[in-house]
């Protein structure tokens, strides 16, 4: 089918396209100053790594002022309105004009430019040869003399670079700029370049180095005087502290951003700062004073786009929270707004979030028992929008945004049954993303054809689609996490599905004979999707380097455990088992998945009750009879003695030993472990004689965390481990700080400490925590808090006052965060608060059998528990089931 074909279809099939209204888009003080100093963002935009979030020269230097005007103030305005491929053009034209007159430095500045708008499009290799001959150009000038223009070209090669998935590279290309702006006295240069250096620091993974750096900017935005740069400055700084999951450090930033904006009286600025208020409320779920930061973004920002971006947030709030009158209200206003925006990528994205929006309102509206007020606007309205917006698209010759249009009219065909159309719109637009090289877009269409294919009954054809999704997914680790959160997609709608529907698919296949490669092929694809979950987690590629195989292990080296992979699907459970040399197993249970969830949400609350015990053996033999019961004789003819987890959704907030069988608990049959993946980091036992272990314990919670119970049993706890015959050095309240923790660490090489503190885990990074006497320890800063000068890594880590936070249900992701991020090859903790006393015992007993009895820590963990599961005031579930084993359980 014919690209043109895109505006018949809509025309035929919806509604006949209006005449878009158009008026010039007066953009704020962007010449090619791209970073998050730019104009504020919309929603769910599929762009990784684009202007909105790295910071890049401006041309605006003295330097370029006397720049042919038509030409080159030509492209900036076209480029600045997102006409990326018609500012290269006359790009194009200006440095052929410079080249005739032989002004060097312009130039080499406006060859920069043209590589940056080729970046835009996609074009790496048209963009690396651009900036390349910028630099080249040069070469041979004096320094002295283009000290700007130097520093703007490597800025805008330093983007490419970390575009290319070269962040090292673009790191020293920074630090480069960095030193140029230093010597040119330029402090507002030294500040993007450092914000860019968090983002290269950041790509990377190394989360505390990214820190330091918007650390110094900060500082660095304090000594300056008040203006607007550094209002854009401090506003960039805010939003890249929200990038990384600090959102205390965004508000401060982004208040004194608005504050200056202020006194300085400028609308563009208020309004952006708004906006970034606006993203950040939103962010820590402050619903209502999103939506009051947006609205104040629309009464303050003269900017056309400025308003749309923040209605449009405003109304995907409205949905979310189910808001529909508010919503209906909101819907004409945008509308009217939208016909105001001349064509730009911008616009285009803008239209397909309306669309979408519409969508979202229209089926929530059917889902309404009674429904007095329908929306005015239908399917056919949503179709109109999706056509303009391509038609604008292809008037751009911006094929990012056009794959992005067909993936939109491609769903909303899928969406109406109209699959023909739904598949043919869905493959134009995954060639035009990978020509224009936008895998960030391509995913989301090769994910679209594999669920257009299996409604066709094409599994092959549906199988190979979902692979190559999830392999561009793969490739995309890290820059999917490292979005803005406001830009990013949303996970569990936009990443989640494309794992657990391409397993579902693979087992699928698998109902009547087992074929062992698929079954290999679909437990991988689990345990991708653990560290998919994971990286968002954290918003960064958390785990790598992992080393041995869990089949390895149980089959060469402990044959007496079997591996569970259970999974949750929309229709059923289904479990792949690993037995000690033996193939593969495969077995499922049919049940909707909400059935399941009530369920373990159910079984979740009864097992912290004590008087619940009868209601939670009913429960917990439910969970059993889908996870075990199929495969329970083959455990037992292989003389099994330990069973390792890896756990979907929320399974995680169940402990695995409180599943009942009808007779016994699994704890009193066997020892019990969770992982996060296929392969373990260097497995291999405790030796008892070695054990040497820090301990540090806060019996009194800071006044500020007064919702925390004091804990007088930890000293007795404290003691016991010493009592076991472990050596230890404590740090007892005032003494538990975070630097105290960390010069222990420094000091001697522990390889057990054991922390006795309260804590939170929680689905989100930055609500992760555990308390020390000074502040509460980050989950983020595990990692540096917790490894030594070696990089040396801890045998065990014991959390033994945790808990997953009330009311999220997603919250035992935060204890799977908390095991990888201290980089623990085991950790040991609690699932809820849990009566100190019996904690005591409990952690006495488990460092005597970790001591003396030459057990794993598996088997040391299960002994404790039927310690306290056989003490006649500690015996319900409650108090001993709560405790689970991450890692090495050797």
């Amino acid at each position: 089918m014919p690209m043109n074909t895109v505006n018949r279809l809509s025309v035929s099939n919806f509604v006949k396209v209006k005449r878009l209204k158009a008026i010039r888009l007066l953009l704020y003080f962007l010449t090619v100053l791209l970073c998050v100093l730019g104009s504020p963002v919309l929603a769910r935009v599929p762009e990784i790594n684009t202007s909105s979030k790295l910071p890049i020269n401006g041309t605006n230097a003295p330097i370029l002022e006397a720049a042919p005007a038509s030409l080159l103030q030509q492209g900036k305005v076209l480029y600045d309105s997102g006409k990326f491929a018609q500012s290269v053009q006359v790009l194009k034209q200006a440095a052929q004009e410079y080249q005739q007159q032989g002004d060097t430095l312009r130039l080499a500045a406006t060859l920069s430019n043209t590589s940056l708008a080729y970046q835009q499009l996609g074009e790496w290799t048209q963009a690396k040869q651009a900036v390349k001959d910028s630099l080249k150009l040069l070469e041979g000038q004096d320094k002295s003399q283009n000290l700007q223009v130097l520093a703007q070209s490597l800025d805008i090669q330093g983007r490419l670079q970390l575009l290319m998935g070269q962040p090292e590279a673009a790191l020293a290309t920074w630090k480069q700029t960095e030193e140029i702006y230093q010597q040119a006295e330029n402090q507002s240069g030294v500040v993007r370049s450092l914000l860019n250096q968090a983002q290269a620091w950041r790509t990377q993974g190394f989360y505390q180095r990214a820190v330091e750096k918007l650390e110094l900017v900060y500082q660095k935005l304090q000594s300056q005087p008040d203006s607007l740069e550094k209002a854009i400055g401090g506003r960039s700084l805010g939003d890249t502290f929200l990038l990384m999951g600090e959102p205390e450090k965004s508000l401060k930033a982004l208040e004194e951003s608005l504050a200056i904006a202020q006194r300085w009286r400028s609308p563009v600025d208020i309004g952006a700062s708004f906006f970034s208020l606006g993203n950040y409320a939103r962010t820590i779920k402050q619903t209502e004073q999103a939506i009051d930061y947006y609205q104040q973004t629309v009464a303050a920002s003269p900017l056309p786009l400025t308003k749309v971006q923040a209605q449009l947030n405003h109304l995907s709030l409205l949905i979310e929270t189910k808001n529909l009158a508010a919503a209906q209200t909101l819907l004409p206003l945008i509308q009217s707004q939208l016909d105001q925006l001349p064509p730009s990528r911008a616009s285009v994205y803008a239209h397909i979030n309306f669309a979408q929006s519409l969508i979202k309102v229209r089926t929530a509206e059917s889902r309404m028992v009674s429904n007095s007020s329908p929306s005015v606007f239908t399917t056919k309205d949503s179709a109109l929008l999706l056509a303009r917006a391509n038609q604008q698209a292809r008037s751009l010759g911006d094929k990012r945004a056009e794959a992005y249009t067909l993936e939109s009219l491609g769903g909303l065909y899928e969406k109406t049954g109209q699959i023909s159309f739904a598949q043919n719109l869905t493959q134009q637009g995954l060639l035009l993303a990978q020509s224009g090289n936008a895998p960030e877009i391509a995913y989301r269409l090769q994910w679209q054809l594999g669920r257009l294919l299996r409604v066709q009954k094409d599994i092959k054809g549906a199988i190979a689609a979902y692979d190559t999704a999830v392999e561009t997914l793969q490739s995309l680790r890290s820059d999917l996490v490292a979005v803005n959160p406001e830009v990013q997609f949303n996970f569990r709608d936009s990443v989640e599905p494309v794992y657990r529907q391409s397993v579902e698919l693979l087992l699928q296949t698998q109902e009547e004979k087992q074929d062992e490669t698929i079954l290999e092929k679909a437990r991988e694809r689990i345990e991708a999707l653990q560290l998919a979950e994971l990286d968002n987690f954290f918003r960064e590629a958390c785990l790598q380097g992992q080393k041995v195989s869990l089949d390895q292990l149980v089959d060469k080296d402990n044959p007496t455990t079997a591996i569970f992979y259970p999974i949750i699907l929309p229709q059923q459970v289904q479990v792949i088992v690993k037995i000690p040399n033996k193939p593969l197993r495969h077995y499922r249970t049919k049940i909707p998945q909400a059935d399941v969830e009530k369920t373990l949400t159910q079984l979740r609350a009864d097992l912290v009750s004590p008087s619940a015990l009868k209601a939670v053996k009913i429960q917990s033999q439910k969970v059993y009879n889908w996870l075990l019961q199929p495969i329970e004789s083959e455990l037992l003819a292989s003389e099994v003695k330990t069973l390792v987890f890896v756990l979907d959704g929320p399974l995680r907030n169940l402990p695995m030993a409180s599943l009942y069988d009808g007779k016994q608990f699994l704890v009193e049959k066997y020892a019990i472990a969770l992982s996060v993946g296929l392969q373990l980091l260097d497995p291999k036992p405790l030796v008892p004689q070695l054990l040497k272990a820090l301990t540090a314990g806060l019996t009194q919670p800071p006044p500020e965390f007064s919702r925390f119970s004091p804990l007088p049993a930890i000293k007795s706890e404290l003691k016991l481990i010493a009592q076991a015959g472990v050596a230890t050095t404590s740090l007892l309240d005032e003494q538990f700080t975070q630097n105290a923790l960390k010069s222990e660490i420094n000091a001697t090489q522990f390889n057990v400490v054991h922390l006795a503190t309260h804590g939170e885990f929680s689905s989100r990074a930055e609500n992760t925590f555990i308390l020390a006497a000074d502040s509460p320890i980050k989950v983020k800063d595990f990692d540096q808090l917790l490894s030594n000068q070696n990089q040396t890594k801890i045998e065990l880590l014991v959390l033994s006052a945790c808990q997953t936070a009330a009311g999220d249900n997603r919250a035992a992701l935060g204890l799977a965060g908390a095991a990888v991020r201290a980089g623990a090859h085991s950790t040991v903790a609690s699932l809820w608060q849990i009566d100190d006393e019996s904690t005591a015992l409990f952690v006495g007993e488990f460092y005597r059998q970790l001591k003396s009895s030459k057990v794993t820590k598996a088997e040391a963990l299960r002994r404790a528990q039927l310690h306290l599961l056989k003490h006649p005031n500690y015996n319900t579930p409650g108090f001993w089931a709560a405790y689970v084993l991450i890692g090495n359980w050797l």
